[in-house]
């Protein structure tokens, strides 16, 4: 959970017209279906490592490699049931976002996301073509690993998009069952599709509300690190209405429920339930991010991630 109110008014206009969205909850729980979601997708910006590419079945290490900022595969159709899609092989043993092997060339292998097992496998969306995966030891755990991963086309291996990011989650780790004010992190697979912050559009595609009054947090002092906390954010579908702004107090399955999670700016402790990331590498994944790319996140303690089925 994380208590984000201020001013509404968005100073971006928002698209009025969306194919469609899906409300994702935790990952033992339903999802309610409101239509479908969208994505993103990496480009190269001037911080960001290297592209990696995965060998995995139908590809070698000499394939191509797509530039930095060139657009992922884009799907005209649209997803019923946004959370639960194509059912994939899980890949990876570990947990830790590595792949299942790498040539000499340092290049990720991975047929399937690593570490995700059967049950998150099946939420990932069939046309998603870029992923988070947010991987942390344990649930009690409050510091992760995220690795970025894209695929151009459904059938094709996933490809490590530079390398492993340390990242914070809740001061109460992580939850099959999120609750307001339990400081804990929702496990599961949830759609992207809206991002803001206090800080101008740092040149993502996704729909950006820029709001300096609302994305308010701590004294605002220069050497408070809370203060940075919302720069930016990205909004994660967990209790919300998709293709919302991140500001939007709507929360379709109740208050109890919580809400309000984001990846947001690091401000060096554990969050009330969000993820955070240093502000320049948030700023990096904002302008990889692209909708046409049905994108989401993957988050959760890396034993429940690599399990066949989530209890």
């Amino acid at each position: 959970m994380a208590a984000h109110s201020g001013d509404r008014q968005i100073s971006r206009r928002w698209p009025r017209s969306r194919r469609g969205m899906a409300v994702g909850v935790a990952a033992v729980g339903a999802t309610l279906v409101v239509g479908t979601a969208g994505a993103f997708q990496l480009v190269g910006p001037d911080r960001e490592p290297a592209v990696e590419r995965a060998v995995g079945h139908g590809a070698t290490a000499g394939s191509p490699t797509p530039a930095g900022g060139a657009a992922l595969a884009r799907v005209a159709g649209g997803l019923d049931n946004g959370a639960a899609g194509v059912t994939m092989v899980p890949g990876g043993s570990n947990g830790s976002g590595e792949g299942d092997a790498a040539t000499g060339t340092g290049i990720v292998s991975s047929a399937a996301l690593p570490g995700v097992g059967a049950w998150a496998a099946a939420r990932v969306p069939a046309d998603t073509g870029q992923v988070i995966l947010v991987s942390a030891p344990d649930r009690m755990s409050t510091n992760n690993t995220v690795t970025l991963w894209e695929r151009p086309a459904e059938t094709a291996p996933w490809t490590r998009h530079g390398l492993p990011l340390t990242g914070r989650n809740g001061s109460g780790g992580w939850t099959v069952s999120h609750h307001e004010g339990d400081r804990q992190s929702p496990i599961g697979v949830f759609t992207l599709t809206a991002a803001g912050g206090r800080l101008p559009d740092p040149g993502t595609a996704l729909p950006y509300e820029y709001q300096p009054r609302y994305f308010v947090a701590g004294s605002g002092d220069l050497d408070d690190p809370m203060s940075a906390a919302f720069n930016y954010v990205v909004a994660v579908d967990y209790n919300r209405v998709p293709g919302r702004p991140p500001s939007d107090p709507a929360r379709p399955l109740g208050e109890q429920a919580g809400g309000d999670i984001w990846l947001h700016v690091d401000h060096l402790t554990a969050t009330k339930g969000c993820v955070s990331l240093p502000q320049d590498q948030l700023a990096s994944i904002l302008r990889w991010l692209e909708p046409g790319s049905h994108p989401v996140i993957v988050m959760g303690d890396a034993p429940s991630l690599a399990a066949v089925n989530l209890s």
